[in-house]
């Protein structure tokens, strides 16, 4: 296999995103960062993937400024917990893009069901996006609930960056 090759100081901002999101399991570490995963063993657990591989992506995340390596005691041992920064936060339109996309293009009918996004203010169902479907109005991060079947029954609302 060839080298990976470098595109942080390319001129396109394209290739620059690539560099830091373009690795497998990059968007999924995202994904539940932006719905309040924190610990490494829930990363693990969540993902099902192997602990070299999530070191990895961890620390090239914390490094590009997406997360915060944060410190918490477990006991009588001190350990690290990664929050969503905001540039992490700025993200989502990304995401959203993918499940919008993953949504129209690929299998209709997953096992556990398909992932939905509430609007908060109105209750509805609705679309990835910057505005409510059914509604119209603004939907910030603040106003969206995740529903994701095959994690849990219940929507997740999406976590503040930290600052």
């Amino acid at each position: 296999m060839a080298p990976r090759i470098e595109w942080a100081g390319q001129a396109c901002p394209i290739a620059r995103a690539v560099d830091v999101l373009g690795e497998p399991w990059t968007l999924l570490i995202l994904r539940n960062a932006n719905t309040g995963t924190t610990r490494f063993d829930e990363f693990r657990g969540e993902l099902g993937i192997a602990d070299n591989v999530l070191s990895a992506r961890l620390g090239k995340l914390t490094d590009a400024g997406l997360l915060a390596r944060l410190p918490y005691r477990d006991g009588g041992r001190t350990r690290h917990e990664y929050r969503l920064t905001k540039a992490g936060a700025d993200a989502l339109p990304v995401l959203l893009a993918l499940a919008a996309w993953g949504d129209e293009h690929t299998r209709a009918d997953p096992p556990a069901g398909r992932m939905r996004i509430v609007h908060r203010a109105c209750g509805a169902k609705t679309r990835p996006g910057a505005y409510c479907a059914h509604c119209g109005e603004p939907m910030p991060r603040e106003e969206q609930l995740w529903y994701r079947p095959w994690r849990s029954r219940e929507p997740f609302p999406l976590v503040d960056p930290v600052s």
